[in-house]
């Protein structure tokens, strides 16, 4: 699946008074690597797909971080010899853009999705990501039924397996038209919905650009959160602090819920050395 098109700009800014020029620093690399165990990290595979899946788990493994997203079923094998974890799954899905919310796509996404649950639950794995679609003219409420309509068509077979569906939650920015674009409008679908087996990919980069007010969001609607990611906001690159995001608040918030799902790294490193930009970028997020 091509899970995002984006375009990388930059640009170097100068500021100064008289003939003073103040040069951007350079980016502090954490020397010492050590996990404290109280959250699960995990990292979006599509971020760095520059390394060869299997030398990128290799480097997992050294780091141990013992998780990877977005994985689908033709490369569990390969997970499974570097004895790392798929915190999302994917393959199901139609496309980000063809979605439950259309009628149309129904067949065809319960025909993938009767197949794919099962894989999911025998390989060891729990979640399995899903996508609204877009509105194309088509209004919220019935795209809400819509997608209520036809989740419920495999919902039973997911919690026989126990596996949990999440929907994720994107911007209107870089998705124009999607429909799963804010928290309210994805937890009325939980509620009506009313299985433990559906959540919310909660999506920190986006929601910080469509409505904001990240940790009050995440202390209210925790429950209907079962996966998250991060990035930076502007540009989706490095967490640090360059960028309007504070991750090392926003993951005591997410840790003081009791969360114990897997957070996952999913911004486009700038940085030369892109493993050490994923270093420090769990460093700051291992609260």
């Amino acid at each position: 699946m091509k899970r995002r098109n984006f375009i990388t700009t930059s640009a170097i800014a100068t500021t100064g008074l008289a003939t003073t020029r103040v040069m951007p620093q350079k980016p502090q690399i954490p020397k010492e690597f050590e996990l404290k165990s109280n959250i699960n990290h995990s990292v979006c595979q599509w971020c760095f797909a520059s390394y060869p899946l299997e030398e990128f788990l290799a480097i997992l493994n050294d780091l141990g971080i013992t998780a990877i997203d977005l994985i689908g079923p033709k490369d569990w094998p390969l997970l499974e010899k570097y004895n790392i974890h798929c915190s999302m799954c994917n393959g199901a899905e139609i496309s980000l853009t063809e979605g439950w919310n259309d009628p149309n796509y129904h067949e065809q996404l319960v025909k993938n999705y009767t197949q794919i649950i099962p894989k999911v639950a025998a390989s060891g794995y729990t979640n399995l990501i899903c996508f609204s679609g877009n509105r194309r003219g088509n209004d919220d409420y019935v795209g809400l039924q819509n997608c209520v309509d036809g989740l419920s068509k495999i919902l039973p077979l997911a919690e026989a397996h126990g596996v949990v569906l999440q929907m994720e939650l994107f911007n209107q920015i870089n998705h124009p038209d999607y429909m799963c674009d804010n928290t309210l409008w994805g937890v009325e679908l939980c509620r009506r919905l009313g299985s433990d087996h559906f959540k919310l990919l909660y999506d920190i980069y986006h929601m910080q650009i469509q409505e904001g007010d990240i940790i009050r969001t995440i202390q209210t609607y925790h429950p209907y959160f079962g996966h998250y990611h991060t990035a930076g906001v502007p540009g989706r690159n490095e967490i640090d602090e360059t960028q309007e995001l504070y991750y090392p608040a926003i993951m005591k918030a997410i840790l003081e819920t009791g969360f114990t799902g897997y957070v996952a790294q999913e911004f486009i490193a700038t940085w030369d050395d892109k493993i050490e930009a994923l270093k420090d970028a769990i460093n700051r997020c291992d609260v």
